[in-house]
């Protein structure tokens, strides 16, 4: 029996050790990632694997913007025009989740260095039985800004709110809430912020504009990433005028234009 709870102490104490360890390096704590990460992997290591050979094969600009994320990003071949005069590192895959994009956060972000990092994840609420919660989302999101804090403490983090799509209407309430949250994370953690987009998608009955979105009516066209590049590019100009001055931190809002 003695010897039974001088094991458990021991146990106790070395869990106490690896936790302060973990809080005293600024380590992200893993364990949000346990329930997703069989399912991330074997949904997404192959592109994932690909994303890797390309660190390989591409140099990336000198105060590059990291747009990491799902097929909004991956599917952005003109990123880089769009984005002029800012330089990109685009890497996006999927249809990914957040869960998914937590998953892979350390080999998506850290082989780059980066003047900004921009993430966009669209498919956490879609109306389906899987979606996942706002709660859920949050520890997500706060375990990928960690991953960036950890690798590059000084660089600021984007946050792009989730488009409003025609193939999604149904869902447009929940990701609204959604929306809402990913707003409350940027208010709370330092150098983070929102990029407001939806109500640049929607028409005056609040419906989303068709004219922005190609035949899937769910991923932007050319017209869609023209608005989106301008919103982001306008955010960006926003946050490093605010940093450069020191000027307490920029509103997230924009004005509405179609």
């Amino acid at each position: 029996m003695q010897t039974t709870r001088i094991a458990l102490l021991l146990a106790g104490l070395l869990l106490h050790s690896s936790l302060l360890t973990a809080q005293e390096s600024g380590r992200p704590d893993s364990s949000v990632l346990d329930q997703y990460r069989d399912a991330a992997v074997a949904k997404w290591e192959d592109e994932i694997h690909e994303l890797d050979q390309l660190n390989e094969s591409e140099v990336d600009p000198v105060d590059g913007i990291l747009l990491v994320g799902s097929s909004s990003i991956r599917l952005w071949k003109n990123a880089a025009a769009d984005m002029a005069p800012y330089r990109t590192i685009r890497r996006g895959y999927g249809g990914a989740k957040y869960s998914d994009l937590a998953v892979y956060a350390e080999r998506l972000i850290h082989p780059h260095q980066y003047r900004a990092l921009v993430m966009f994840v669209g498919n956490d609420v879609s109306g389906a039985k899987n979606d996942h919660t706002p709660d859920e989302v949050e520890a997500l999101v706060r375990y990928v800004i960690a991953v960036s804090r950890r690798h590059q403490s000084e660089a600021p983090i984007l946050i792009v709110e989730v488009t409003p799509t025609p193939r999604r209407l149904d869902a447009w309430p929940k990701i609204r809430q959604l929306n809402a949250r990913l707003r409350e994370i940027t208010q709370t953690e330092a150098n983070t912020y929102f990029v407001a987009t939806a109500d640049h998608y929607l028409d005056r009955d609040n419906k989303p504009l068709a004219s922005l979105f190609g035949d899937d009516r769910l991923h932007q066209n050319d017209s869609g990433y023209s608005v989106w590049s301008g919103l982001i590019r306008r955010r960006l100009d926003e946050v490093f005028r605010m940093l450069a001055s020191n000027d307490p931190k920029p509103t997230d809002k924009t004005d509405k234009t179609h």
